[in-house]
């Protein structure tokens, strides 16, 4: 069940219903639907992996107490956290990997072994609730929040429906107490959610669900392509990526403001950026900061004695993380590395934590130098991500072999021409508008501020019969499978 589906429209619109109706001024009774409604939307998409869900909410719960009541033992009890989120990772995520690494390996010198025997089934969703279940229990230990006695809130924090798939990834400390205070129907904050939630549909249904048919075509069929054609499709992927993503994002966001919930922003308008340091601030930020604050800033710290080695070290640790955490695949590893090597001419230069306003001349348009500063960062974003999507090293690299081969120089070829035309106007027409609206959360956050209501209500019909006419097919989300 995804949000662009006919069967999540049933079942949202029977929780809200419900929510703001028969429950109307009960905080509690409104969790126990949320929760309710979470476990099913989970079990809706896998229900075998809805027993492991409520266990580890169960064990960090009481987890979170005894860190709270024992001060002599709370390391220990958050360092048993820990680790048990790590092992969920390692075992469901990250067993399967290592089992195949060891299998080739061992078939390598004339062992053989067959890793499909101890295949596992990866739980969806599982790197979100597990940094949740972890942050929660660092936060306890360091003060910043209390250890709630109330389980519903806790475990509806963990199982959240709109973000337990693919995030936003929110810190306990601003989510739970939201669940403990009184969330009355509010009419402005309701259209301000339904009009993102429209807003991330568009992104997804219109843009990335138009791009993944042509972009899987070619990435299918890599040795007959110039590298003309595979640059374009790698600049499209991007495109593709972020609005499926993006678009993912400002649905949970607005599902979460219709139900009076605010979920941490994941996107600020990532392309756009002048460096890699940048872009990492506004892309995936819930991600980033969730690293930052748990892994950078303690080995910046054990590393402070080296000088900016440290800091390099450092960063490139948390990038290969970052990499790492979006699946157990070399590629990813590489991704991480790759990106990591990248802040070095930050890092040397000093300007890594240096923010810098974005510089528009008098026709709105960035400078000349902040210009092609964002279009090196696209290009260095744009070859990482043929790292991220190929299945292989070696397909990723043959990849990029052709697009620095002189094929680029030559005029590209596709078989749906005005397919290609098509999705590069949907494109361009979504960067635009991003560009002239940067400054916002989301392009149509403010419209009652600049149309009336006639050319307002004009404009949402308008984005809806779009979405039903150019709607790409009903597809799952790239970041379901992290």
């Amino acid at each position: 069940m995804i949000f662009n589906s006919f069967s999540f429209s049933i079942f949202f619109i029977i929780v809200f219903f419900l929510y703001y109706f028969p429950l109307k001024n009960k905080t509690k009774a409104q969790n126990w639907l949320l929760l309710f409604a979470s476990y099913f939307f989970y079990g809706f998409a896998d229900w075998r992996m809805v027993p492991l869900l409520l266990v580890s909410t169960i064990i960090f719960y009481f987890l979170g107490i005894l860190t709270q009541n024992n001060l002599k033992k709370s390391s220990f009890f958050t360092t048993l956290g820990v680790l048990l989120g790590i092992c969920f990772l390692l075992y469901f995520k990250y067993l399967n990997f290592f089992i195949e690494s060891f299998a080739n390996l061992f078939n390598s010198i004339g062992l053989n072994v067959n890793s499909g025997a101890f295949d596992i089934i990866i739980p969806l969703g599982i790197s979100f609730f597990t940094f949740r279940l972890i942050s929660y229990l660092i936060e306890v230990k360091r003060g910043q929040i209390e250890a709630t006695r109330d389980f519903v809130s806790f475990a509806t924090y963990i199982a959240f429906f709109p973000t337990i798939m693919s995030g936003p990834i929110d810190r306990p400390n601003s989510f739970i107490p939201q669940l403990q205070t009184k969330r009355l129907f509010n009419y402005n904050l309701v259209v301000n959610g339904c009009r993102q939630l429209l807003w991330g549909l568009l992104q997804k249904m219109v843009i990335a669900d138009n791009l993944s048919d042509i972009i899987n075509s070619i990435w299918q069929d890599i040795p007959n392509q110039s590298g003309s054609t595979l640059l374009i499709i790698a600049a499209l992927y991007s495109i593709q990526l972020y609005t499926d993503f993006s678009g993912y994002s400002h649905m949970a966001i607005g599902i979460g403001k219709i139900f009076g919930l605010k979920i941490t922003k994941n996107f600020n308008m990532p392309y756009f950026s002048r460096n890699i340091a940048e872009f990492w601030r506004n892309w995936h930020m819930s991600l980033t900061s969730w690293l930052t604050d748990y892994i950078f800033i303690p080995l910046n710290i054990k590393f402070r004695n080296l000088g900016r080695t440290g800091i390099i070290l450092a960063i490139i640790i948390n990038m290969v993380l970052v990499g790492l955490w979006h699946g157990p695949n070399w590629t990813f590893v590489v991704f991480g590395f790759y990106h990591g090597l990248l802040f070095i001419p930050l890092i040397i230069s000093g300007t890594i934590f240096k923010k810098k306003k974005l510089k528009v001349n008098r026709y709105g348009l960035p400078s000349f130098f902040d210009f092609f500063k964002i279009i090196g960062t696209f290009l260095l974003w744009t070859i990482s991500l043929v790292i991220f999507k190929a299945e292989t090293v070696s397909i990723a690299l043959d990849y990029l072999s052709e697009v620095f081969s002189l094929s680029t120089f030559s005029f590209p070829k596709f078989t749906d021409v005005n397919n290609i035309i098509k999705v590069s106007m949907f494109s361009m027409v979504f960067i635009i508008s991003e560009w002239l609206t940067r400054k916002k959360e989301f392009v149509t956050e403010d419209l009652e501020l600049k149309l009336n209501k006639f050319f307002r209500w004009s404009l949402y019909i308008v984005m809806i019969f779009i979405i039903i006419m150019l709607g790409g097919n009903e597809q799952a989300y790239i970041y379901f499978q992290f």
